[in-house]
Parts: C-alpha cells; structure tokens; sequence
C-alpha cells in the first residue's frame, strides 16, 4: 500500500512539474546560441553546408537507385528531415542576431506573427528526432539484409 502512494506522489509531482513548464514556457532555450560574431558566420555556414551535402546525398541515392531497398529508403528520409533541420536551425540563429530586438518590438505592438515563427522554429527537435528515428530504422534495415542469419532468434527448435 506505501508502495502504490509514493508512486502516485512522484508521479503526480513530475506529472505537474512536466506540464507546468510545457504550458508556461517563459525562456525556449532549445537551440544553441553563439557568442560574437565569427562563431555565428561559421555556424551559419555549417548549417548551410551540411543541408546542402544532405541534399547531394539525397540525389546519389535516388541516382544510383539505391531507394528501392527499404533500409536506404529511410536514410534518404533521414537526410531530408536534416535538411529542413538545419534550415530550420539556419532560420532561427539568424533571428536571434538580428531580428530578437524587432521580434519582441513587435509583440509589445500586437503583431506577434514573428514572434510566432521564431517559436515554432525554435521547436527544431520536432525535425531532429525523426531525422534520427529514419536514421535508426534504415540503418537496423540494412543491417538486417546485410546478416539475415544473424538477425534469427536463438532458442528451441532453431537448434542444428
């Protein structure tokens, strides 16, 4: 009986403390942010880069028909959700350094559709998680078809 109340205690404590914070987000401090302005250009630069390399390898999948296979399949999505990634992380670095200042301007005026995209952007793990997710499963697919013996339960009967 103790057992069952302190679970219901813990669980009513992190169950409020979870939504407590999901509903009053004062700071979203989900992305990373870079201090003078050499980090942010390179930073920037990197984004771009690796959205555009992920595109590259998008088209050498679907050129050498590599898709077909499931397990490639999955990569290839993996890659597009890490471009709309670093899109989406691009977009956000460059409202913090130069338009924070007219993002807060313009919701103390009432127009907060500015407001409203950075912090939608600033949610960039609703891309990353499935990028990794796709990532996984393709990797786990063609390790898979790679080692079908492999991949066989040991246990009665399976036995030689």
């Amino acid at each position: 009986m103790n057992r069952i109340k302190t679970i219901n205690g813990w669980s009513i404590f992190f169950f409020t403390a979870f939504w407590w914070i999901f509903f009053n987000p004062d700071i979203v401090l989900a992305t990373q942010t870079h201090g003078g302005p050499e980090g942010v250009y390179a930073h920037q630069i990197a984004h771009l880069f690796y959205a555009l390399s992920m595109g590259f390898f998008i088209h050498w999948l679907r050129e050498r028909k590599l898709v077909e296979e499931s397990g490639w399949r999955f990569i290839q999505y993996a890659a597009f959700f890490l471009i709309l990634w670093n899109l989406d992380a691009f977009l956000v670095h460059f409202l913090e350094q130069t338009g924070l200042r007219s993002i807060q301007a313009n919701a103390q005026n009432g127009n907060n559709g500015l407001e409203t995209l950075y912090y939608f952007a600033k949610l960039d793990h609703l891309l990353c998680v499935p990028a990794l997710f796709f990532l996984y499963l393709g990797l786990k697919r063609l390790l898979k078809a790679s080692h079908p013996e492999s991949t066989k339960p040991v246990g009665k009967g399976n036995d030689e």
